[in-house]
């Protein structure tokens, strides 16, 4: 008889292709999605759903009704969020609801079906200022760490899970914090196995992207649909940093953790695309150009928003030597990846990306 694993925001992003990729390789489990569907282009990722012959039923994770309704379930992967820093910020309330109500309403759920736990947090939940002051320098493309800064929790290689948690992080990163802290209390006290995965930004095809969330797919569709982008923040130079991981680095590493849960259980990783994965919005443009063929107006906005950053980059040294788990896939595949994706759905994609 098969087990169940659900997957929460599983009409989303992360959701529907994590879905569509662990339906065809857990042959012991059966996939169930749980979204609310209030998400753009969630109703294109139900088709493809449909498609691959994945269940997909319409609830929300902060209704506990909807979960119960489910029946028992083996597996949780948790990849509901409100994953947008400004949205969080603009409206305060509908953020902790979906954040930290809809985990704990999870986790109970998990609780009476003793099911484990698979949590995509976020890179946000570390303070601003904190890494605000790493010393850093300006180069002709981009903001960079110092090559010799070192400290609790960083170095020129990224930033580590030892990075200190004190200060303001932003109200997203912290309903994901609170959420991080009611998952290792529920692990501890009801004898549950589970992993929290502080991802950083994550791209690729059937991504959504827009200003302020999903930046690598809006930068791609932006130059596809020919539509103007504007530099925000740190003078409008556009050279603050990130790093990016595709999305199918994603999906190995959670079938890779649903495999060995006995090994990640109760463990906490960093993950991002590293180093060798970063760029600034002003090399992102530059790459993007080149792979789209396509040059847009770009603007600029000096002043910065609040809780942004000036560089993050992900050092996943600690993941890499417990689990052997590393990304496989450069910048580049992330950005052919999303174009061609674009390509091959031109028109039906145009009244969301464009």
């Amino acid at each position: 008889m098969k087990k169940n694993l659900l997957i929460t925001g599983g009409a989303g992003f992360v959701g529907s292709n994590l879905a569509v990729f662990l339906n065809g390789r857990l042959a012991d489990y059966r996939v169930v999605c749980l979204d609310n569907m209030q998400r753009r282009g969630t109703q294109l990722n139900a088709a493809r759903l449909k498609d691959h012959g994945i269940r997909l039923i319409k609830g929300d994770i902060t209704n506990s009704k909807h979960l119960a309704r489910l029946g028992r379930v083996d597996l949780i992967v948790d990849c509901a969020a409100e994953p947008s820093v400004l949205a969080a910020h603009q409206e305060p309330r509908k953020a902790i609801q979906s954040n930290l109500i809809g985990t704990l309403n999870c986790l109970e759920f998990a609780r009476r079906s003793q099911a484990d736990f698979v949590f995509l947090s976020t890179s946000r939940v570390y303070p601003v200022a904190a890494l605000e002051e790493i010393p850093w320098e300006e180069l002709p493309t981009r903001y960079d760490w110092k090559k010799d800064a070192s400290g609790t929790g960083y170095s020129y290689e990224g930033i580590t899970r030892q990075f200190p948690l004190s200060g303001v992080r932003s109200l997203y990163g912290a309903t994901k914090l609170c959420s991080e802290h009611l998952i290792t209390e529920y692990l501890d006290m009801y004898k549950l196995r589970g992993v929290i995965n502080r991802f950083g930004i994550i791209a690729g095809p059937w991504q959504w992207g827009k200003e302020d969330q999903g930046v690598v797919g809006f930068w791609v569709a932006r130059h596809k649909y020919k539509n103007p982008l504007s530099y925000i923040g740190y003078g409008g130079t556009g050279k603050q940093v990130r790093d990016a991981l595709h999305i199918d680095d994603v999906c190995e590493l959670v079938l890779l953790e649903i495999g060995q849960m006995e090994r990640v259980d109760r463990q906490l990783f960093n993950v991002g695309g590293g180093r060798k994965n970063s760029f600034s919005l002003c090399e992102l443009t530059g790459q993007v150009s080149t792979i789209t063929k396509s040059v847009i107006p770009l603007a600029s906005v000096a002043e910065t928003r609040p809780h942004d950053l000036r560089i993050y980059i992900a050092d996943n040294s600690f993941i890499t030597k417990q689990t052997g788990w590393a990304p496989r896939r450069s910048l580049e595949n992330i950005l052919s990846d999303t174009s061609q994706w674009i390509d091959g759905h031109f028109q039906k994609l145009a009244p969301f990306l464009s």
